[in-house]
């Protein structure tokens, strides 16, 4: 495993342009994973709101008193925060991941050695 992870980065080393590309594709899967971590965000966070309003209700009686219902509060507050901060932590390591791997590509194409193309004018 070792000799191939060395292959690896020898190619890449040798040929910046496949190293771009397979960044693009991390880069474009990092992106979706902390897309679907911001929508998870939110399903936790409407979890703690609904939880804790329903067992509000509850304590309060505005509802007759259920069993059913508390342990659903409880239920719905309790796995909302852990939701929030699990996911939370996830979304951050991606974040984290998300901008070391641009930061890998920027330098990589700075390395290419990329001119500027000036504008020529038009022979008509």
């Amino acid at each position: 495993m070792y000799a191939a992870a060395m292959a690896d980065e020898d190619t890449c080393e040798d040929d910046p342009h496949s190293e771009i590309e397979r960044l693009e594709a991390q880069i474009d899967a990092l992106s979706a994973r902390l897309e679907s971590c911001r929508k998870f965000n939110l399903v936790a966070r409407i979890a703690v709101v609904a939880g804790g309003i329903l067992l509000a209700i509850v304590l309060l009686g505005v509802l007759s008193f259920d069993p059913r219902l508390l342990l659903a509060a409880i239920t719905a507050l309790l796995g909302g925060i852990v939701l929030w901060g699990s996911n939370r932590s996830t979304a951050d390591e991606t974040a984290q991941e998300l901008m070391a791997a641009k930061a890998e590509r920027a330098r990589l194409i700075d390395s290419i050695g990329l001119r500027v193309v000036t504008e020529r004018p038009t022979l008509h």
